[in-house]
């Protein structure tokens, strides 16, 4: 730690970085070399879409390391032959999936640019803005699609809007469906493809600055931004991993995993992780979201892993199951080494539940551990790896991280330096000027403050994002993440989320995203038929709601710390509005922007009869 001025601290690791690889490709190398019948991948065979997503799989397809890598060395030779290069990259219209993983892994190892696009913009959206938005911006040579018919209507948008770029598509399932007036060429037929030798020529060409991704972030506001991510990015962070989580090489990891690979956490901390380790990756089709966490569970019932990843919404949907089933907890806990959350704020509540669930299975429980970190950082910033008793810590810089704490507007702005900081926004000079200080460091946007500041080694708490803060009238400011998290835990199970208002205003108010399950077990007399307006307007429903959320104000010190209002909300968030990512993290702001009339309805002289008041 060091302190340059009063206010500003520089914080890094203990541990030097060691050296690390070259490009992802070596690692489907070496595992091939060294573990060539290891399993890699597996998927269900019933999918979703396919008439069979609500059976329990009876059987997984599987790829060993030394399949996968006669696979990238084909798919390799086929991407070359279509022309494609750094200037024309390969765009993924895909859930995950072993043809996935094997286009994405087969572009970065003969240098071509992949851009797995999140297949919420063409499966939730209704308008394909952002998609189409997106392919424009990277003029792909190929655009894969997993399932012409899931994507038909998504793809058939796009090529409208890229006729003069013409790019070819390749699509697993249902060719014919997505054709439209373009050529479509079939996934399995690139098997029969033979590599040749510009396939390895491309891949010992690699360097550590060659682009390996671009993955696409919605932020705060408008459209999303391209994030490159560099093989350096990508080889540091995980060797980073390795060094702060030492036991990943006493054994191969097995996860069980559903996070998108359009996203930095399941695409480059999860899969990267099993890749670098020889380990396997069981890709869950399940969600956590009604009707499909439940494919969640039945995986998670036949196969036990050695790490489980999630984010706090996923946790508390499958919460239910491990309390409830003593012989599915014995399992799920049968050989888990480590418990990770992140994305958003593991609530208090969660967090006691899941030690409750794990202390009650013979044996030592799994650490339960966090970290911090973007899209732009490959994401590791900063990691925990020691014990801690409670969320919220995020842990201490990785090797070869420079983590810089600024003092800004009453709180301590985190800004990052380091291999695994992206060099900027794809074809956009003046997004990445903004993103970096004068002495090149990454400003995330989000703050953080030492745990215990007389002993820093405890690490640093989330401390919120820095522009979702706001003032009250007052000129008092109020921290929407401790806030927010504080709100949830308190209303814990009834709420799923909620947005936190009242900028320049007297008091605080709150938005909320009800958790409709937890709401209607209050109200047993109804039909699952019952509207949701109804469910939100029993008075055993908002009594209960302002019965848990009066006590912040009793606990509170001051009108920055506790909300006056409450108002439920009946639509979902919107993912065309950029309300919410499909991992389920909610944007503040956008909410805030696009829910501005229900606001001043919260805020209205004469009181709606909807709005709670908590006071």
């Amino acid at each position: 730690m060091e302190r340059p001025s009063a206010d500003c601290v520089l914080l890094s690791s203990g541990h030097r970085l060691l050296p690390y690889s070259r490009c992802v490709g070596e690692w489907l190398e070496h595992w091939a070399c060294v573990s060539p019948d290891q399993i890699f991948l597996a998927e269900p065979l019933a999918r979703p879409g396919d008439g069979n997503s609500n059976l329990k799989p009876r059987a997984w397809r599987s790829i060993t390391y030394r399949g996968a890598l006669d696979w990238v060395y084909r798919l390799g030779e086929a991407l070359l032959q279509r022309g494609l290069n750094a200037q024309k990259p390969l765009a993924i219209l895909s859930e995950n999936s072993i043809d996935h993983a094997l286009l994405c892994l087969a572009a970065m190892h003969v240098g071509v640019p992949v851009a797995p696009v999140s297949a919420a913009y063409s499966l939730m959206s209704n308008d394909y803005a952002k998609l189409i938005y997106i392919l424009k911006l990277i003029k792909p040579g190929l655009i894969y699609v997993s399932d012409g018919a899931v994507y038909e209507k998504a793809l058939n948008a796009a090529l409208t809007e890229l006729a003069e770029l013409n790019p070819a598509v390749l699509v697993s399932r249902h060719p014919k469906i997505a054709s439209g007036a373009h050529d479509v060429e079939l996934f399995e037929d690139w098997a029969k493809i033979e590599p040749g030798e510009r396939v390895r020529q491309s891949f010992m060409s690699i360097s550590a600055d060659t682009v390996a991704k671009i993955l696409f972030t919605s932020g705060s506001t408008g459209l999303p931004k391209g994030v490159i991510n560099t093989q350096r990015m990508l080889c540091s962070n995980q060797q980073a991993i390795s060094q702060l989580w030492p036991f990943l090489t006493t054994r191969p990891p097995v996860i069980v995993d559903w996070l998108p690979w359009s996203h930095t956490f399941g695409g480059n901390h999860n899969m990267h992780l099993i890749l670098r380790h020889g380990g396997t990756l069981y890709i869950d089709q399940g969600k956590p979201a009604p009707g499909l966490i439940e494919q969640t569970v039945e995986n998670l019932k036949e196969l036990a892993p050695t790490l489980y990843f999630n984010v706090p919404r996923g946790f508390d949907l499958l919460l239910p199951y491990l309390e409830q089933d003593a012989d599915f907890r014995a399992h799920f806990f049968s050989e888990l080494d480590l418990i990770f959350y992140a994305a958003a704020a593991l609530p208090q509540p969660l967090w006691d539940r899941l030690r409750r669930c794990a202390k009650s299975v013979h044996g030592p429980p799994p650490a339960m551990v966090s970290a911090w970190g973007s899209t732009e950082t490959a994401p590791l910033a900063t990691s925990v790896h020691y014990p801690i008793d409670q969320p919220g810590i995020i842990g201490l810089p990785a090797p070869g991280v420079t983590v810089k704490m600024q003092a800004t507007a009453g709180k301590w702005e985190l800004l990052v330096k380091g291999p695994n900081v992206t060099p900027g926004y794809f074809d956009a000079p003046d997004l990445t000027s903004r993103a970096f200080d004068d002495q090149g460091f990454y400003r995330i946007g989000d703050a953080g403050r030492f745990f215990d500041a007389e002993r820093p080694e405890k690490g640093l708490v989330f401390d919120g994002r820095i522009a979702e803060d706001f003032k009250l009238s007052s000129g008092t400011w109020v921290h929407v993440g401790a806030l927010r998290v504080r709100v949830i835990a308190e209303a814990s199970p009834l709420i799923q989320d909620c947005v936190i208002t009242g900028h320049d205003r007297h008091e605080i108010g709150l938005l909320i995203f009800p958790n409709w399950a937890a709401c209607r077990s209050l109200c047993p007399d109804f039909s699952e038929t019952v509207a949701n307006q109804t469910v939100v307007g029993d008075a055993r429903v908002r009594e209960a709601l302002r019965s848990r959320l009066v006590k912040l104000a009793s606990a509170g010190t001051g009108s920055s710390t506790y909300p006056t209002r409450a108002l439920l909300l009946l639509e979902p968030a919107s993912i065309d509005a950029n309300e919410i990512t499909d991992k389920g993290y909610i944007n503040q702001r956008a909410v805030l922007d696009h829910r501005r009339a229900i606001v001043e309805r919260l805020y209205a002289v004469e009181s709606d009869p909807d709005v709670i008041l908590l006071r």
